[in-house]
Order: structure tokens, then sequence, then C-alpha cells
């Protein structure tokens, strides 16, 4: 038996709450679970500060995309230069996700799908069509115009300016 190594694995850098974070991401998303979690040793406690046996690192997957969190402390913390991107086949995934991800995080200050959650994770929850309604050779500056309004992406309004 083969074991499935992904070669590129997202890896996320939180204060104390990686394993919380986890656990509210695989709660998301299907096809999702904690795949190991690993707590500080002596050795990794002294060298970090953190307290022997307090959870270190959480390896998790989201819909069969493999993810690392760590408990590293505050020096580093998210910020919008850096999301991730839902891809949505309807306008009922892009409510959930939107739904989901928003609770207790902030969606005041993103616009065209981007949001940030409870933990400061950016997240672009867009509709998978995107790509082809702005590529469109006559309409495609009106989708643009008209998602750039969009905090949460209306399906529905975008399909209607690309008909426009």
């Amino acid at each position: 038996m083969t074991t499935r190594i992904q070669r590129i694995t997202p890896f996320l850098w939180f204060d104390d709450r990686a394993e919380e974070a986890a656990n509210f991401y695989v709660s998301i998303f299907a096809n999702s679970q904690i795949v190991s979690t690993h707590r500080y040793g002596k050795a990794g406690a002294e060298a970090s500060g953190r307290k022997e046996g307090s959870v270190m690192v959480v390896a998790f997957r989201l819909d069969g995309q493999d993810f690392t969190a760590l408990n590293g402390g505050p020096k580093f913390q998210f910020n919008i230069a850096v999301s991730l991107v839902v891809n949505c086949a309807s306008q009922a995934e892009i409510d959930y996700y939107w739904a989901q991800l928003t609770q207790g995080g902030d969606e005041r200050t993103q616009q065209c799908g981007w949001l940030k959650d409870k933990y400061g994770l950016s997240w672009q929850i867009v509709p998978a069509e995107l790509p082809e309604l702005l590529s469109d050779p006559n309409n495609g500056d009106e989708v643009m115009r008209v998602a750039m309004r969009m905090k949460k992406f209306d399906l529905a309004a975008m399909r209607s300016a690309a008909r426009s």
C-alpha cells in the first residue's frame, strides 16, 4: 500500500488556537478530518516557551486537501496577502460557506467574495464559473464592475451582467 504524499501543504501559524481552528474547518467542509495531533515534548516546550503536553501541530484535511496548523505563538499573524479560495458550484454553496466562515469573523472590510474568519485567516468564496464570466469578450468588464460592488457574491446578478 502506497501512502499518499501531497507535495505542497499549506502551513498555518496560529498563536494558540490551531486545534480549535482545525476542528472548526473540518466541521464545515465535507470529506474532511483531523489526521493527527502532535504535542510539545520537553525539548520543544523549552525551545518554544510552550507548555509541555500542549498541542504543537495539527494535521488536517479539508475536502481532500492537506493542511498543517501550528501553535507557534503571537509572533506572526495572518494577513490578507494569503487566502484560501473555495470554488462554489451554486449560490447555495456560496451562501453556506459564507455563513459558516463568517461566524465570529469579519466580512465588513472585504469585497469580491473575501472574508476573514474568526482566526484571522482570509478566504475567498467564489463561483466556480467566475473565470468564464470575467473572460466573456462582450460583457466581462460589466461582470467585473458588478462583482467589485459585492462583498458576498450574488451569482444571479453576475450572470445577469454577463447577459447584458
